[in-house]
């Protein structure tokens, strides 16, 4: 039996009529970039997060990077960052000018740990970026309670978590503003790249809106120095097939982490934890072996497919060697240890089985 990673066209098929017709729809309009398909999926996307405002961009990097630009978080500022993440995160950061201040995880969760935010604020800092990574939301209420002891902004990095909620509140909507990605992977992914900014800030909203579109909101007239960052229609339109959907594909992803989480007790692996006030999306479902690696070779061995998320953090990469981090021993000891199964809409009982099956005869 062969276990995919990731297998897309389970739920391509369950909506691929649809999707034509969207797609169809946009030619026939021969309106390409910033037409009625985009207006209409911000406000249904927006009403989806409990957000006020949904503005599209290229992708969830961009969104990033274009909210700290839309805050003046740029040269001299600096902004906490997990210290794991994926390196888009940091990467926005840098892009705006800023310093990544990294502080690592709860060990638990994997997600920034509230309790070591305060150490590393100075009065350089300006924003913190939690991540709801894994599809896991971050411990929200206390992050947002340092920020506002300190004055600073938070923008949530949504790229991995759509539809999921802490304390009953869908993310997207648990800060001042937040960052999301449609890549075709994601819970919620576009046929190609995509992103979005989310808030209930008008003035941030209006501000995004001039940045994505070259710094202007009349052709020809530009008021600041901006960039090209839209989603277009084609990609507007087929979200809006997959918003409709993406409930039920969650609901699924939750059924396959109960039952690797049933089915994988005693079999000496660190799993997930979930805490009684979140709702998690499972956008991967993340193990821990002291003997990765080797699990990992072996599971391959029988056709299964894994990913590491991530090997290497963002203060060992080459691209920031010269900030020199130290220190940050924790996100480096997941990194040797955590190892991605397979997740997504459609995966069976049958291929979850394997799966568990296969770890455990592994594990003699």
């Amino acid at each position: 039996m062969k276990v995919p990673f990731l297998d897309l066209s389970i739920s391509h098929a369950q909506v691929r009529e649809d999707i034509d017709a969207a797609i169809q729809r946009v030619i026939a309009s021969s309106h390409f970039i910033m037409g009625p398909e985009l207006d209409a999926f911000e406000a249904e996307f927006a009403a989806y997060c409990g957000a006020r405002y949904c503005v599209g961009v290229g992708n969830g990097l961009e969104a990033l990077h274009l909210l700290l630009r839309a805050y003046d978080i740029g040269p001299g500022d600096e902004v906490i960052v997990p210290s794991n993440t994926f390196i888009a995160t940091w990467l926005a950061v840098t892009q705006a000018g800023a310093t990544p201040i990294p502080v690592e995880p709860d060990e638990h969760t994997h997600n920034l740990a509230p309790d070591r935010i305060e150490q590393a604020i100075t009065p350089r800092t300006a924003a913190i970026i939690p991540v709801h990574l894994y599809g896991r939301p971050a411990a929200m209420a206390p992050i947002n309670a340092i920020a506002q002891k300190h004055g600073l902004v938070v923008i949530e990095d949504a790229a991995q978590a759509q539809g999921a909620t802490y304390q009953r509140q869908r993310v997207g909507s648990l800060g001042h503003a937040a960052a999301t990605s449609f890549y075709p992977g994601k819970n919620l992914g576009a046929l190609g790249d995509g992103g979005a900014v989310l808030t209930s800030d008008r003035a941030i909203a209006d501000k995004v809106r001039l940045l994505r579109n070259y710094g202007s909101t009349q052709k020809y007239h530009h008021q600041i120095a901006g960039y090209n960052s839209r989603l277009d229609e084609l990609q507007a339109a087929v979200l809006r097939v997959k918003l409709a959907k993406l409930d039920d594909w969650n609901e699924q992803r939750r059924a396959v982490a109960q039952l690797y989480t049933q089915q994988l007790q005693g079999t000496g692996l660190i799993l997930p934890t979930v805490a009684d006030d979140i709702e998690p999306v499972w956008h991967v479902y993340v193990i821990r072996s002291q003997q990765r690696d080797m699990l990992q070779a072996k599971l391959a061995s029988k056709g299964i497919g894994t990913i590491i998320h991530y090997p290497i953090p963002p203060h060992r990469q080459q691209c920031y060697a010269s900030l020199a981090y130290e220190g940050l021993p924790l996100s480096e000891l997941l990194a040797s240890q955590i190892l991605s199964l397979p997740m997504f809409p459609g995966l069976s009982a049958e291929q979850i089985g394997f799966v568990v099956d296969s770890i455990a005869e592994s594990q003699h």
